[in-house]
């Protein structure tokens, strides 16, 4: 889930921002597989006519945004990444 509002935001660590859909109610981070697989879910929901594809592409460009993502990278990370002018398209029509 891109960080667009302090709500979005689950834990703050040393390594920055996670969403809420990346730590568990007691505040762990979940596993990569299963915060990928919930962010692919959510831009399916969020937005209208989007393919799994385009989502996964989405998740994998917003997760290798975020800084613990860069450090502590994993498999369900490799692969396409949406293009800049395909995540911003995402990002506003979220904001609609």
């Amino acid at each position: 889930m891109p960080l667009l509002h302090p709500e979005n935001i689950g834990a703050e660590i040393s390594d920055g921002p996670l969403c809420i859909h990346c730590v568990d109610s007691t505040g762990d981070i979940k596993k990569c597989a299963d915060i990928f697989e919930g962010g692919v879910q959510f831009f399916l929901a969020s937005i209208p006519n989007i393919d799994r594809m385009l989502a996964e592409r989405l998740v994998r460009k917003n997760m290798k945004a975020l800084p613990y993502w860069q450090e502590n990278f994993c498999d369900c990370l490799n692969g396409e990444e949406a293009s800049e002018a395909e995540f911003k398209t995402a990002l506003n029509q979220l904001k609609e």
